[in-house]
């Protein structure tokens, strides 16, 4: 071939029937979502084999003499609370899905208040875990879990609340959807890892 000569060119597809986003698992961000939710389990379910180690070498008596377990009162109201959460946060993931804006729009800023209204249970059960996170091994790791847990619902909230301010001043896109999906997504790992976390929290101390 000549420099004169036109080179011929190797189509090998043709791409352009693709669509240009995705949702759900065909979503790379998916994938990632599902990542920081193993990690993070991980993470949960290492602080509570830390929790069960200690409390088996502290037996018989668990919490430590003078100690008494954590108020149920606001533990309850928070998971009380924490689970009815997930019937606003189920809705907005399938007005997601079905791409209704105005849907998602109202949605999600309700799970930012809803996000918001959760931490007040969660402070008072901060003051009523009867002991303080230097005190013994108890403390620590019982404040651990709670904090651990914490942070996540901070978190949460945190991404919601920003997401809400964005999509009420953009207009919304197929990504967007796809974002709130999978905050949608994230907020039910939060609910679900409260389960195991507070059965351990409240319910250990009193049966051990």
């Amino acid at each position: 071939m000549t420099a004169a000569e036109p080179r011929e060119v190797e189509i090998v597809g043709d791409l352009s029937g693709l669509p240009s986003s995705a949702s759900g698992p065909r979503h790379l961000v998916w994938w990632g979502n599902i990542g920081f939710m193993l990690i993070e389990g991980t993470g949960f379910a290492l602080a509570a084999a830390a929790y069960l180690y200690l409390m088996t070498q502290q037996a018989p008596q668990w919490p430590p003499p003078g100690t008494r377990p954590p108020d149920l009162s606001w533990g309850l109201i928070f998971t009380i609370g924490l689970l009815l959460s997930e019937l606003p946060n189920l809705w907005v993931r399938r007005r997601a899905l079905a791409k209704d804006a105005r849907g998602v729009r109202i949605g999600v800023a309700a799970m930012a208040v809803i996000g918001l209204l959760l931490l007040i249970p969660r402070g008072y059960e901060f003051a009523h875990l009867n002991t303080r996170w230097d005190r013994d091994a108890y403390g620590s790791v019982v404040w651990m879990l709670m904090v651990l847990h914490t942070s996540h619902v901070v978190t949460d909230w945190g991404d919601t609340a920003v997401q809400a301010a964005w999509l009420f001043t953009h207009e919304i896109g197929d990504d967007q959807f796809a974002d709130v999906e999978d905050n949608a997504n994230y907020w039910t790992f939060v609910v679900l890892t409260w389960l195991p976390i507070g059965a351990i929290v409240y319910g250990l101390a009193r049966l051990w």
